[in-house]
């Protein structure tokens, strides 16, 4: 809630430190950058933070759709001057739930918690459909085994999803490792819930998943998405969680450095890296992606110019994804981001996340670059090295939908 970041609103200087990054001086806000103006950046969300807690502003549906375009990137907070002591971020999600609080809801966030809430995916999709995507690939249900593999709403309902869940169970399964899934047992991280204001809803799912895998005697869990790894790597520790939580690339680097994986097929390519904000900004982990794509024969690796701590969002974090507020005009920061991948000279765009894969190829596509630069996950790619058998791995997104999709 706002009363208790206080000190960090009146703190901000209004330097506009939080619009470029200081590394390259482009723009790092994905909500700044596509929109253009003031309020769409940190300093604008603070300053209507100060009014709102002066009672100068009162936080309507307008108001809020501008201030929950902020996709929760946390590149706000590496450009802010540390000795300033404002965490931008901080302020912007307390905004956030003020505005839930105050019943200021645009329509498409609305019905993204609506259907979250009723269905228990935003993709309003039956409960016994959620493990559908592993048909055929003979996974066990967990059941006291060294890991469960949590896939996620996009990795279960998404097509493009299905193709990398299943990219990443074919990994472990080949690895000899131990893990189940919950199938239709699983239920949602929450971390978009929690990102866009809706604390009660988020305490309900994140209490739902501690208390099942307590139950079921979980110790280590493998996330497909880095999202559900933040949550429950990070938010559920606020519950008294105490699970050892991968994000499944820091797992295959694990497996590449045992000798448990080995790529033998050349891919002579050259490539560059995505990073997804939740796993390196918001978590620190910038090597597990890199040292799996680095131990493929072949490959030529090379950085775009914003990476790292410093690398754009794909703009569809803070439950973009799903509502839609940042959308894919000109300025998206999805489409600057596959123009920039394509300025590398790679022919590969890697990622390491569903929702940075659908976001890019969206972008790609709007872009008329799909011919040009491919976006493929770090799991397909090593996958692909290894040489074995994929089907049943790739789900073609444009021609075969065999599971229902919903627009964003």
């Amino acid at each position: 809630m706002l009363s208790e970041v206080s000190s960090n609103v009146a703190s901000c200087l209004k330097c506009g430190a939080c619009r470029l990054d200081w590394k390259t001086s482009e723009p790092i806000c994905p909500s700044g950058m596509q929109f253009g103006f003031d309020s769409h950046y940190a300093i604008g969300r603070v300053s209507l933070a100060g009014a709102a807690l002066a009672d100068r502003a009162v936080l309507t549906a307008d108001a809020m759709r501008t201030v929950l375009s902020c996709t929760s990137c946390g590149a706000c907070d590496v450009q802010c001057n540390p000795t300033v002591g404002v965490e931008p971020l901080r302020v912007i999600e307390a905004l956030k739930q003020d505005g839930f609080q105050a019943g200021a809801l645009p329509p498409e966030l609305r019905d993204f918690l609506k259907s979250v809430s009723v269905y228990g995916n935003p993709y309003r999709l039956p409960q016994e459909e959620r493990g559908r995507w592993a048909g055929g690939m003979g996974i066990e249900k967990y059941a006291h085994h060294d890991y469960l593999y949590y896939v996620g709403d996009v990795g279960s309902y998404d097509e493009r999803g299905i193709r990398l869940a299943r990219n990443v169970a074919r990994l472990l399964q080949a690895a000899g490792v131990s893990f189940g899934i919950l199938a239709e047992d699983e239920h949602c991280d929450g971390n978009e819930v929690e990102k866009v204001g809706e604390w009660e809803l988020f305490e309900y799912l994140a209490g739902q998943n501690i208390e099942q895998f307590r139950s079921l005697g979980v110790t280590r869990i493998v996330t497909l998405c880095p999202h559900a790894f933040n949550a429950m790597k990070v938010t559920y520790r606020r519950f008294g969680a105490q699970f050892e939580v991968l994000h499944y690339t820091q797992l295959l680097t694990q497996l590449l450095r045992d000798g448990k994986l080995v790529p033998k097929k050349a891919m002579p390519s050259q490539l560059t890296y995505h990073d997804p904000c939740f796993l390196g900004r918001h978590n620190g982990e910038f090597d597990s992606p890199r040292e799996v794509l680095d131990a493929i024969p072949g490959v030529k690796r090379v950085e775009m110019e914003r990476s790292g701590e410093h690398g754009m969002c794909c703009g569809g974090g803070g439950g973009n994804f799903f509502t839609g507020l940042v959308g894919l005009g000109p300025r998206s920061p999805g489409r600057s981001r596959v123009r920039e991948a394509q300025a590398t000279g790679a022919r590969i765009l890697a990622v390491a996340c569903p929702n940075c894969n659908n976001m890019l190829e969206d972008a790609s596509r709007s872009e008329a670059l799909s011919e040009q630069i491919a976006i493929r996950d770090v799991a397909g790619l090593l996958l692909e090295a290894m040489a074995l058998d994929t089907e049943g791995a790739r789900i073609d997104a444009g021609t075969d939908r065999p599971f229902h999709h919903q627009r964003r």
